[in-house]
């Protein structure tokens, strides 16, 4: 049986759909950060069949959980303080996602301008469409 020890200040992830993880550790940016990082592929689950699980001990103000709500708002995001949950976060799509996503209009601001941040506007929540805030191309996720 696999044994992951609990952690005194951070993160849980749960319920990410079975082979999101190591997506959610890149946008997330966890590769660059110096924490301790646990990701567990394919458990089992009996809501979802197969899920995969991220834990992260870090300071709780660290990480940037719009991202989250970007890739799936339906992920179970526990705050962990003092080794118990402290808080459950209910995420939703976020306004604005910054670095996530890349304009593919080859004609766009930041394609010509590397270091110009690629900030996406949320225009339609229930189709989840987001568009680019400099020249308005569309991205559906």
């Amino acid at each position: 049986m696999l044994n992951i020890s609990g952690i005194h200040e951070g993160y849980v992830l749960d319920h990410i759909q079975a082979g999101m993880s190591l997506r959610i550790y890149h946008d997330l940016k966890l590769d660059e950060m110096d924490c301790t990082v646990a990701i567990i592929r394919n458990a089992k689950s009996n809501k979802m069949g197969k899920k995969d699980i991220i834990k992260v001990e870090c300071p709780v103000d660290s990480l940037d959980l719009d991202i989250l709500g970007f890739i799936d708002h339906r992920i179970t995001v526990n705050v962990i303080k003092d080794d118990a949950i402290y808080e459950k976060k209910i995420l939703s799509l976020p306004k604005e996602v910054h670095h996530v996503i890349k304009c593919k209009n080859p004609r766009c601001i930041t394609s010509i301008e590397q270091e110009l941040e690629q900030i996406f506007v949320l225009t339609d929540a229930e189709k989840k469409v987001y568009r680019c805030k400099y020249c308005e191309t569309r991205y559906k996720g």
